[in-house]
């Protein structure tokens, strides 16, 4: 008892040292996809109540929390984006991204973010690595060091996964949204 206590208190406690950081990250993020019914501090708080059942995750390091918070917040991004699609078709929604930016508005695209899911779930087929280094970089906006010392690569390979990663995840989605071909060849190194 007293030791799920002590987790739950050091699971806050790191969860406080990343939070505004995830925030920022977050809001980021919201920019870049349209018309989902999300602020900021929405998607972090959802991303919280899904790590809170683990408070085990409080032994982890901050960088690697913070990639498991990225999984997260995907996991949050991907739960709104079918919900925006079911519910754009009764009708179209238009929906204020952040409350600090008032009448920012866009119209929603969650196939873009259901298709990124998908292709990330193939790649992680391909390259687990691969997946993991592009959810923490997209996601959890690590830099290239943090993913290096993270996955225990350096930082050149890193750059060089990032590159090849973020070509055959443009081209799956490209397919998989019917404005390209099919992947051919091996696909990730």
């Amino acid at each position: 008892m007293i030791c799920v206590q002590e987790d739950r208190e050091s699971f806050d406690r790191l969860f406080s040292v990343v939070y505004e950081e995830l925030r920022r990250l977050a809001g980021a993020e919201l920019r870049r996809e349209q018309e989902l019914r999300l602020t900021p501090t929405t998607l972090v708080h959802e991303a919280w109540i899904k790590l809170a059942r683990s408070p085990e995750l409080a032994h982890t390091s901050p960088l690697h929390f913070r990639r498991i918070a990225a999984r997260a917040m995907r996991q949050v991004l991907v739960e709104a984006a079918r919900r925006s699609r079911a519910a754009r078709r009764d009708h179209k929604l238009e929906v204020t991204l952040d409350d600090h930016l008032p009448g920012e508005t866009a119209r929603a695209h969650p196939r873009d973010i259901l298709a990124l899911d998908h292709a990330l779930d193939m790649l992680s087929r391909v390259s687990e690595r691969q997946a993991r280094l592009v959810e923490g970089r997209f996601f959890g906006g690590m830099e290239m060091d943090e993913l290096a010392t993270l996955l225990e690569v350096s930082e050149a390979t890193v750059t060089r996964e990032w590159r090849s990663a973020r070509a055959w995840l443009a081209a799956e989605i490209r397919r998989s949204l019917g404005s390209g071909p099919a992947m051919e060849g091996p696909g990730p190194v």
